[in-house]
């Protein structure tokens, strides 16, 4: 009888270690598994990233085949005019100034 006692023991704590061992596997595989899904995530946010910058660089180019568009990109890198053109500078206008009553005292010291 002591013996069958001493084998179920041995039984289960062979059985205890061996699922303990199958936990830890499986918690490594979840671990790898979050891992792998947020460089997914990464991986499709370049990737549309990507996607956007084509888009915009081939506007771009379809822009700069045009005459219209190679003038402009000439004009903007270069800051260059056509013959006869002549540079038109916008100033803002001055601010309103608004002239503030006399106090009674300026009035008296004014007449000096």
């Amino acid at each position: 009888m002591r013996a069958k006692q001493w084998r179920q023991g041995f039984l289960i704590v062979v059985l205890l270690l061996m699922s303990f061992w199958l936990l830890t596997l499986i918690w490594g595989l979840a671990g790898k598994a979050q891992i792998a899904v947020t460089q997914a995530n990464e991986e499709k946010w370049q990737y549309q990233a990507l996607e956007e910058r084509k888009a915009m660089l081939q506007a771009n180019v379809a822009v700069l085949q045009t005459d219209r568009g190679r003038d402009a990109a000439i004009r903007t890198a270069f800051g260059v005019a056509r013959p006869g053109e002549e540079v038109i500078v916008v100033v803002p206008p001055l601010p309103a100034t608004t002239t503030l009553p006399l106090t009674w005292w300026q009035k008296i010291l004014s007449w000096f």
